[in-house]
């Protein structure tokens, strides 16, 4: 075929690059934006932050808010000043020498002991330290040779977070050289030497030895010897609730099964869990929802709000010039585009959150038991957006309430209908569900058709496998693990 050129006219949506930038500041988080606007700042010397309200063009002084600025003054929370004072720290694995231990199977670090150092070793929980540390200042002292020294550090060395030795003796064993010459039954005694550290249980290879290992630390009675048989034989049996078959199996009457059973539940599963340090995930509520004259009202948090300002004297210096700066020109764009966008996206979040408000107060009024069924589609409806953009501004945005902190995503779910043709959010029925497990008799728990029937008779048709499927939801455990004695 011979080639030809045609001319096409159509229509498409293109997106420009302040468009883009508002799509992309309204689906971050607020700590996201937050780090989002310090990129800027350092890229933009046209963009500065407005510490002192009243001067240069700011985004935060043109968002109406519709709290006024009495009303804000007073739901605002005072904050306590900050007072430095001089602390004791008690002596710890954290703050005494180290020592360096060298052997012939490797060099180790471990933390030791002064001399002179008459710290209680139960100051140790109290410091910020980790597992290993810790048990490498027990470590430090005993009265091991060099060689024993360097084996109990490998061993906890290898011991993860929770204190479990998880890794096989034998597989331990074949990666160290065999030109150090080390039998596995120098593994087996350091081991067992690591099981008499603190805390009790450390160093076990299994739930079941690690509960053992702190039931033998007790004193010798006959409810701790039928615990302990319990957990050695019949863990399996006790974590099904299968008080019959360990009746036959151990003899036992039902009180002391009971009284074992809470001896059992008293112990410790994760030894080194203490030490764990969680990282913490800090949440900043984007808005504030009080009930101000008799109505619940959300209003936008100010230390989420960032005041953002064209820079004066950039602005002045390129106002004088006849021949305009291009590359300052540009910038200036930018950052009213940035400002404009900002004060866009919390006008959005605010919208939303107030259209949210208004249809969930009885939630506000009651609790869970009160949610109502919400969907996406219902508020981008009521306010005249997209449900893209309702999708956006609900995900990772958090409302700070008298009932708690809650992400926006919250307040919608789905529904379950009613006999009298109505529909009940699924959040107030797992409210129910769970109000009705926590008032249950323990001896008789409810199963979960017990459960359909009671919300049956109060209107809710729930089948069997939902009841179920929101009860994992709330990790509740199933009918026979909740029986007691």
């Amino acid at each position: 075929m011979k080639p030809t050129l045609q001319l096409r006219l159509s229509q498409h949506l293109a997106l420009t690059p302040q468009l883009q930038q508002s799509i992309k500041l309204l689906q971050l988080s607020t700590v996201e934006m937050q780090q989002e606007l310090e990129r800027y700042l350092l890229e933009n010397p046209m963009l500065e932050r407005d510490d002192e309200p009243g001067e240069g063009f700011s985004g935060a002084q043109q968002f109406d808010s519709p709290v006024n600025q009495e009303t804000r003054s007073e739901l605002a929370e005072p904050k306590e000043p900050s007072v430095e004072r001089d602390q004791e720290v008690p002596s710890s694995p954290s703050d005494v020498d180290d020592d360096r231990w060298a052997s012939d199977a490797g060099t180790f670090t471990g933390a030791g002991r002064d001399e002179d150092d008459d710290s209680d070793p139960q100051d140790i929980h109290s410091g910020n330290i980790s597992l290993r540390d810790h048990l490498g200042w027990q470590l430090g002292l005993t009265q091991l040779s060099e060689r024993d020294r360097a084996l109990v550090r490998f061993l906890i060395d290898a011991l993860d977070d929770d204190g479990y030795l998880s890794t096989p003796i034998a597989e331990l064993w074949e990666t160290l050289p065999p030109e150090y010459a080390i039998e596995i039954e120098e593994l087996d005694i350091a081991l067992r030497l690591i099981q008499n550290f603190d805390p009790i249980g450390i160093g076990a290879r299994s739930p079941q030895e690690c509960l053992a290992l702190q039931l033998k630390s007790q004193p010798e009675e006959p409810l701790r010897d039928l615990a302990l048989l319990i957990v050695e034989k019949y863990l399996e049996l006790l974590a099904a609730r299968d008080f019959v078959k360990l009746r036959k199996l151990t003899g036992a009457e039902d009180e002391a099964l009971k009284a074992a059973h809470l001896q059992i539940t008293r112990l410790n599963p994760r030894p080194g869990a203490c030490f764990a340090q969680a990282e913490a995930r800090y949440i900043i509520p984007d808005v504030m929802v009080k009930k101000l004259k008799g109505k619940w009202t959300a209003y936008t948090n100010p230390d989420a709000y960032p005041r953002l300002r064209i820079n004066r004297l950039y602005a002045e210096i390129l106002s004088r010039q006849r021949r305009g700066n291009g590359n300052l020109t540009g910038q200036l764009q930018e950052a009213r585009w940035l400002i404009k966008n900002v004060q866009q996206r919390f006008e959005t979040i605010h919208r939303v959150t107030q259209a949210i408000v208004d249809r969930q107060r009885q939630f506000f009024e009651h609790g869970e038991v009160a949610m109502r069924p919400l969907v996406l589609r219902e508020i981008a409806d009521i306010l005249g957006l997209h449900e893209s953009t309702v999708s956006r501004v609900t995900s990772q945005k958090y409302m700070a309430t008298p009932r708690g902190i809650f992400e926006l995503k919250y307040f919608f779910g789905s529904h379950v209908s009613t006999d009298t043709g109505g529909a009940c959010s699924a959040t107030a029925i797992r409210a129910l569900i769970k109000q009705l497990i926590a008032n249950e008799d323990g001896k008789k728990p409810l199963s979960d058709s017990q459960i359909s029937e009671i919300l049956g008779q109060q209107g809710i048709v729930v089948a069997r496998r939902t009841v179920a499927k929101y009860r994992e939801l709330l990790n509740i455990p199933p009918v026979n693990l909740r029986k007691t004695l």
